[in-house]
This record gives C-alpha cells, structure tokens and sequence, in this order.
C-alpha cells in the first residue's frame, strides 16, 4: 500500500490536506516506529501553496520544516472519557440517592424519602440493617425477590436494589400516603364512593398476586399506600410469601392482629389466599365505619371474642375441622349467635350490597371466603362506569398511566361534588389503555 495512501486514511488525525497531492514512492525516513506510536512528518504548509508546483518529498525538506504529530494506537476509544471527569450518577449506587427526611422506622428497617440524582424523582428509601453475624434478613430478601418480578399498578414499584457491607436499600416510588393516614384525616368513615374506588383497586391488586401464587400475609391500612392521583397500592411484602404446592408449614405468627383471621388466630398453619381476603373484609368496614372491625386490645382470646361475637361462635357443622385446630378449646369460649353485620356496623346499611360483599369476606370457615377475582364482579361495583373493566393487566407503567388518568379526578378529598361523578365524566374521554 502506497504510503501516502496510508497517509490519506488518517488525515483527520495528521491534517489530510497537506498531504492530498503527495505521492512519494518510497517510505519516508520521517516515520519512526516508538513503542506502538508511530511519527508522521507533515510539511507546514497550506494545500495553496502545493497547487501547481512541484511537491519535495518529504525526505527532502528540511528539519525546521517538519512538524511531528502523534497518532495513536489502533486501539484507541474516541468515546471514552478523560479519567478526570466525574462520572453520571447510575442506578445501584448507593451515592445516586439523596435522603431528604425519615418517614418511619421499623425493628429491621428505616425509611426514608429521598430524591434520585439519575431522574431527580421522588422515592422512597428502605433502608435494611445489616448484621455481621446474622447477614441479610430474610423478610428484607423475600421482599425484594418477589417484587421485582410484580409489575402492576396497584403494587408499589421497586425501582432499584443497593446492596453494601453495612445495608441493604430498596429503592420504590414514592407514594405520599398510607390508607391509615388518609382515614385519619377524613373520621369517621369515609365517602362510600372512596370506599369502592379503594377497594376495587386493593382487589385488582390482590387478584395479580393470587394468581401468581403469592400471598400478601400483612393487610392492614398501614400497608396500602395512596397516592396523589388517588392510586391505592399494596407494599410491604416482607412477610408475603409464594405458595408453592403442596405446602403446610406455614407459620401462625402472620397479620397484624386485628386484621388476622380466625383461622391463623386459632393455629392453623394450612393456609392459602383465603387468609388475605379476611384483611380485605376487616379494611373494608373500617373504611365504611371509621373504626376497626375487631380491635382487640388485650391478646388472641380477647381478639377471637370480638370476632365469635358478631359471626358466631364456630362450631364443626359450621366449620368442618375447627375443633383439630391446636388452639380450639370449646370451654374457653362463650357460645355467641351469628348476627346481621349492619348490627354491628351501622353505616353497612347505607350502600346497596355493601353488607352482602362484607359478609362474603369475613367467613370463619377458610373456604367459604369469596376470592379477590370473585368479588371484583360483585353486585357492589355494578355501578362504576363500564370502562373500568376495560382495564387491563399489563407492566408498569402502561397500566398505571391509565388507571392514573381514571383517578385523577375520582377521589373524594372533600365532602363535595360526588367522585363518582367526576370519574363517570373523566372516564368517558381517556383513550383507550395501552396493554
């Protein structure tokens, strides 16, 4: 290959015009190797002055003439950045967050809310206590583990994971309350029309779970973050677990305890997503009355009173096996009847179907219990607007864009218009989910 050829496929480096009519036939004595940098000699001088003269080769012009320039290997990175400049701020990096205050701390975990230095968004910052001795806490795995496989818009979003010697960090979105904060700003019972837009969701949410064979194990109001927009979602999954089948060794010490049902309270460690829908039951009244179902104050008797005080004191015609159960001591128990539940939880009398869907959840027998798909076409969400069945499972956060817009005008934050309302109005122009 001619050397000014070669010269020509790196004129960008050495300054190609000056070398465009050079044609010498014989290698330059300018070129030297040196150690994986050659040295081309290039003439000052500019491509005008070359134009119709004779061109000297280059081993004829004079040394004072010559200008060395460096190219470099052929390995060179034109991309790669000087070893001096700071880096961009990436995801799995513990300095790519900024902590902004605490929110809540826990006997494993504190949270707090922090800012992401990658998008400037909001999140929320799980940050779990390492011992040395002990390494990561199981619950800390278990969650992590089952939600980054959980894509939905009614399940918190873990966003990124950020493992160090002394902590382990969970990264979620940001949701600016609870369902036990909302609640406590609106007592005595909330709008019926929040309470169906709620718990329509808390079962839209549960129903993806379930049907991947996960069981939440903790509802409670504490768990159900919502959010600006009026989105409900389920978080913390420390205690769920996935139900692989068969499988009985379930531990009993599941559910705050006023939302734990009867079942698990009396020792049953055999158990599947019936255990999940009592919670939806117990939330459900709350939401409607403004005060817990069966807020026990003093232990697991007191808690199964309150409950055989309203459904009944169970018996084995009623409740085929409850008497095996390693907890069950007929002469422990007073024996109570079975009421309506609107006896005991006055407002349940105020919403068509209200009582029934109720009833439907809070049944001492396992079985008997209505699923999370079950009830989401029950009577009492007749009269949401159609296009809410419209919606459809899909990944975050095409779902969540959609359900976004439906709610964005639904909740009932004040006494006044009626949400549902709005949310007939609003639903009637979104365009159609993306699935």
């Amino acid at each position: 290959m001619p050397y000014a050829d070669l010269y020509d496929c790196f004129g960008v480096v050495c300054g190609r015009a000056a070398l465009t009519n050079a044609k010498p036939a014989n290698k330059p004595d300018g070129v030297e190797p040196a150690r994986g940098i050659e040295l081309i000699c290039v003439t000052k001088m500019s491509t005008r002055s070359l134009q119709g003269k004779d061109v000297k080769p280059l081993d004829t012009i004079p040394e004072d003439k010559k200008v060395k320039v460096q190219r470099t290997q052929s390995g060179f990175d034109p991309f790669e950045k000087p070893a001096g400049q700071p880096t961009s701020p990436k995801f799995g990096k513990a300095d790519s967050y900024e902590k902004l205050e605490k929110l809540g701390e826990g006997s494993y975990a504190t949270v707090y809310k922090g800012k992401s230095k990658v998008n400037g968004k909001l999140v929320a910052l799980k940050v779990i206590r390492l011992q040395e001795e002990e390494g990561t806490p199981f619950t800390a795995i278990r969650e992590a583990s089952l939600l980054k496989g959980l894509k939905h818009s009614n399940i918190v979003l873990l966003h990124d994971i950020i493992h160090t010697k002394e902590t382990l960090t969970l990264v979620f979105e940001y949701v600016h309350t609870d369902l036990c904060q909302y609640m406590d700003r609106h007592p005595g019972g909330l709008h019926p029309d929040n309470v169906k837009l709620f718990l329509y969701q808390l079962l839209r949410g549960l129903s993806y779970i379930h049907q991947r064979y996960i069981l939440h194990r903790d509802l409670k109001p504490q768990n159900l973050l919502i959010s600006d927009t009026g989105e409900l979602k389920l978080a913390d999954f420390g205690l769920a677990r996935a139900k692989s089948v068969p499988s009985h060794t379930y531990s009993n010490e599941v559910v705050t305890l006023w939302y734990r049902p009867p079942d698990v309270l009396l020792g049953s460690t055999d158990y599947s997503t019936c255990l999940d829908m009592w919670g939806v039951g117990c939330i459900f009244i709350e939401m409607i009355q403004g005060v817990a179902a069966f807020p026990g104050m003093k232990d697991i008797q007191d808690q199964l009173e309150r409950i055989f005080l309203v459904l009944g004191t169970p018996s084995e015609d009623i409740w085929p096996g409850v008497h095996s159960l390693p907890h069950f001591k007929p002469d422990r128990f007073t024996v109570y009847s079975a009421k309506k539940l609107r006896q005991a939880w006055n407002k349940l009398g105020y919403v068509d179907h209200a009582e029934e869907l109720a009833s439907r959840f809070l049944q001492c027998f396992p079985k008997n219990r209505i699923s999370a798909q079950a009830a989401l076409n029950h009577e009492y969400f007749s009269h949401l607007p159609p296009r809410i069945w419209e919606l459809q499972d899909s990944k975050y956060p095409s779902l969540s864009h959609s359900l976004s817009l439906v709610l964005s005008l639904s909740l009932h934050f004040s006494l006044s218009p009626s949400p549902l309302l709005l949310w007939s109005h609003r639903i009637s122009v979104i365009p159609p989910p993306v699935s």
